[in-house]
């Protein structure tokens, strides 16, 4: 493996520039009919370079970084909220509680149909199955033998949650109540109804 170009630093920036979604080191060195060492050890270099960690470098607005399995430039967490502000102005573009809950529900969850997601949440989830699929952060992922629509994350979801795959989400069971906390809640509710 040699030292990266500075034909291949400017032509990654190129593609990286106008990439709508996180571009893999192999489709890269396969783009610029070159080595995907080279690729991979030019894009941590870059990743290095643009956060000023390498001497003689300042950080820059922009971030390259590694999620939902390539890489692609985003603009510095460190100005994020000024960013949001350009972008949407006086209008909010968070996800709603209930948004995040069923989002929550899926990833853990998934292939998961809307009626076992209602059933978890306790509430229709209709609308907000349809919101998180116009944005593109679940998709139908097939159908259960009942003819359910099943649905699963995206790798949208994988890119804004800066992972690269559902194995990095953080384990569910240190925040589940112990099974004879669990019993007692269920007696709990049998003598309310």
């Amino acid at each position: 493996m040699s030292e990266p170009s500075d034909a291949l630093y400017c032509a990654l920036e190129a593609i990286l520039m106008v990439a709508d979604a996180p571009v893999s080191a192999a489709q890269l060195a396969d783009a610029l009919d070159t080595d995907e060492d080279d690729v991979t050890t030019a894009l941590e270099h870059l990743a290095h370079e643009y956060a000023g960690r390498i001497p003689g470098t300042r950080a820059r607005g922009f971030e390259l970084r590694h999620a939902a399995g390539g890489w692609r430039i985003y603009s510095s967490s460190q100005w994020a909220s000024m960013v949001g502000r350009f972008i949407v102005g006086s209008e909010s573009s968070k996800l709603s509680q209930a948004a995040l809950e069923t989002l929550a529900v899926v990833a853990y969850r998934q292939p998961v149909t809307r009626a076992r997601i209602s059933h978890i949440r306790g509430v229709n989830v209709d609308s907000v199955v349809r919101t998180l699929v116009a944005r593109g952060l679940i998709e139908e992922v097939g159908l259960a033998p009942s003819g359910a629509r099943m649905y699963g994350t995206t790798d949208m979801f994988l890119e804004r949650m800066g992972m690269n795959s559902l194995d990095e989400l953080v384990p569910l069971a240190p925040y589940l109540p112990e099974s004879d906390e669990l019993d007692e809640l269920a007696h709990d509710m049998e003598e309310t109804l």
